[in-house]
């Protein structure tokens, strides 16, 4: 049986994923890494209380065959640029290169819509950065999930993402076609189209889902 390692389990798309990965009879161990404990017990459940950028000290606790990272912020949310690139770009690359020495053959990720290294708009930029920098270590398997926005309970506020929800019943329906991958999307949708990517255990190389196609997967 395998170990999932999980970045994230505090956010809104990991919160889900955590469940299902507790769920799932693929997975006997579930290792949660993050900066606090979660607050949940479960026998399945191994929580790693760490700093991202310190997990090369960490090696025997970080071994495991697939990993999940569901780590992400905003500018906003990070207080500046420097920070959310601290977060979605630092945090996600140290996850990666301590699951790739851990021995994990299989990386699961949650990028954006729009993800583009030559963007000019930062937020796409560095998100695409992050997806080619994780290309480079080689996993057998790199899952790269673009979704729009997402839907779901969150901690913080985001008046941008209610008002959104707000026009989302007027707008959405127009959305066809290629528009799909416009429309606003469930967090545990996500979740449930990352974990389902995981069946089997072959390499499949370097794979992108974009929002639409998420939606098809996690139904």
């Amino acid at each position: 049986m395998a170990t999932a390692l999980l970045a994230g389990a505090s956010g809104l798309v990991g919160g889900f994923l955590l469940r299902q990965l507790l769920d799932a009879p693929e997975y006997e161990r579930v290792v949660s890494v993050g900066r606090r404990r979660l607050g949940l017990e479960h026998p399945k459940l191994v929580q790693v209380v760490a700093d991202f950028g310190a997990l090369e000290k960490l090696p025997e606790a970080l071994r495991g065959d697939d990993a999940f990272c569901c780590l992400g912020t905003t500018i906003k949310v990070a207080g500046s640029p420097e920070a959310f690139r601290a977060v979605d770009h630092g945090a996600v690359l140290a996850f990666a290169w301590a699951g790739k020495r851990g021995g994990v053959r299989r990386f699961f990720t949650v990028s954006s819509l729009g993800a583009d290294s030559g963007s000019r708009i930062f937020y796409n930029r560095v998100k695409g950065e992050t997806e080619e920098a994780l290309r480079v270590l080689g996993f057998a398997t790199l899952a790269v999930f673009r979704p729009r926005r997402l839907l779901g309970p969150r901690k913080e506020s985001r008046p941008g993402e209610r008002i959104g929800a707000f026009f989302a019943p007027l707008i959405e329906p127009v959305l066809l076609g290629r528009l799909r991958r416009y429309r606003a999307i469930r967090a545990e949708v996500v979740a449930r189209a990352m974990l389902r990517c995981s069946f089997g255990t072959g390499a499949r190389g370097a794979l992108i889902f974009e929002s639409d196609e998420i939606q098809d997967l996690g139904r």
